[in-house]
């Protein structure tokens, strides 16, 4: 029984990555407690010994070696002591074996709750540790159930060997992304909580961060760091603005994002389901990164304002609605993107 008890230990150890002196820990407290239960007096007198090398478990309880006995379960006579140790007398102590099959059911009960309860939660630090390790990082997960009055989609994600589930929010989801279960998804992983019921993963497919991420996978120019993302706003499932710049003269940096015959951000497009991403050339000089920036529509000039992060911007009268966008949209990127409050005039007004 002994032999094959530590050969499940290994099994847990090697199946879900549970150090073996993390269990032989849980099941010492569950053999103490489930003992205890059944023998109140014994107190902190019982001690469990794991010998790994000859396979065995031991259960002793210390007992004084007493002339007159007070309290049985930690007292017993010279006769008495002598069926253990042959040298045993008064005011010595002895260790006698305690028999487990003894264990009466709900003790023996109570140690087996107590060595679930140690792998489940051995199984969510695993758990919580492996994916704290992704945050702010894509993984990939699989729609297992959508909530019909909420909308909250629940994913299993997956990193490494390690599974668990997570809740796509409304809030998080892509604007007409049609969900359904079995879709796979990429998704950001905003933060990793510790929760009761074990780690809680905040996921995103709004979050700028996505964004960024798949361009580092995409992008190897970005990924060996020749071309850097300064800044990223987006509107999800609508318009992304991105500026980049390149720690190499002869890289474009643009032109790496975009990829040979526009491949690379294509294939971002088709993952963020036709979500329109103007790439910009990032500048340390604010007028002409704001230029960039509102881009596609041409700038003929921008003045800084003295106070404050705002400019003034003029742009060719015909040029005015593209400046700003639909509904302001191109306006309220580039000023996301740059950090500026940005006032767009016609010339005629300039």
């Amino acid at each position: 029984m002994n032999a094959e008890f530590f050969s499940a230990i290994e099994d847990i150890e090697r199946e879900k990555g549970i150090p073996r002196e993390y269990m032989y820990d849980k099941i010492n407290q569950a053999m103490l407690a489930a003992f205890r239960r059944d023998n109140p007096d014994a107190a902190d007198n019982v001690v469990v010994e794991i010998d790994e090398d000859k396979q065995k478990i031991e259960m002793y309880v210390i007992t004084d070696v007493v002339e007159e006995v007070e309290n049985p379960a930690t007292q017993m006579t010279e006769a008495q002591a002598r069926k253990y140790s042959k040298k045993a007398k008064a005011g010595m102590q002895i260790r006698v074996p305690v028999d487990t099959k003894e264990f009466g059911r709900i003790a023996a009960q109570s140690a087996k709750q107590v060595i679930i309860q140690g792998i489940r939660e051995a199984e969510r630090g695993l758990i919580y540790d492996e994916f704290t390790s992704h945050e702010h990082e894509i993984l990939t997960g699989e729609v297992s159930r959508i909530d019909p009055r909420t909308g909250s989609a629940s994913l299993k994600i997956s990193s490494n060997a390690e599974y668990t589930d997570a809740l796509l929010s409304p809030n998080e989801q892509m604007r007409d992304e049609e969900l359904y279960e079995g879709k796979r998804l990429r998704v950001y992983v905003i933060e990793v909580r510790k929760s009761s019921r074990g780690p809680q993963v905040l996921i995103s497919r709004t979050h700028p961060g996505l964004v960024k991420r798949l361009f580092e996978l995409e992008v190897p120019e970005i990924a060996d760091g020749t071309v850097e993302i300064m800044s990223v706003a987006r509107e999800a499932g609508s318009r992304t603005k991105m500026a980049v710049w390149s720690t190499a003269p002869d890289v474009d940096p643009i032109g790496a994002c975009v990829g040979p015959r526009g491949g690379r951000v294509a294939s971002i497009v088709d993952e963020l389901c036709g979500e329109k991403i103007d790439i910009v050339r990032y500048s340390e000089i604010p007028e002409e990164y704001i230029a960039a920036a509102l881009s596609p529509a041409d700038v003929i000039s921008v003045t800084m304002d003295e106070e404050g992060k705002s400019c003034r911007v003029i742009v060719p009268d015909n040029q005015l609605s593209l400046a700003i966008g639909k509904e302001g949209q191109n306006a309220r990127l580039a000023a996301k993107l740059t950090g500026f409050k940005i006032d767009i005039k016609p010339e005629n007004e300039g």
